[in-house]
């Protein structure tokens, strides 16, 4: 299932969080998070709750990472 990134890609332009500082967090390369972005490669759950906790605390995981079928459902 690709995740909808919009999103959280939003919120890291508000905060001026890079991929890069992704990747660090995530203690992965850069090639590997521009995959994920990119939808290439699966993001874990632990990541997601990582990413969350530490720049987005105040956010949803369902807000930062929804899958399309959700945005469906919505509509």
């Amino acid at each position: 299932m690709k995740l909808n990134l919009n999103n959280l890609e939003a919120e890291m332009k508000r905060k001026n969080i890079s991929r890069s500082d992704i990747a660090n967090l995530l203690n992965l390369s850069y090639r590997t998070i521009h995959s994920r972005f990119n939808g290439e490669s699966d993001w874990g759950y632990s990541e997601c709750v990582k990413v969350r906790n530490t720049y987005f605390p105040d956010m949803t995981l369902d807000y930062l990472f929804h899958t399309d079928e959700e945005v469906e459902k919505e509509n």
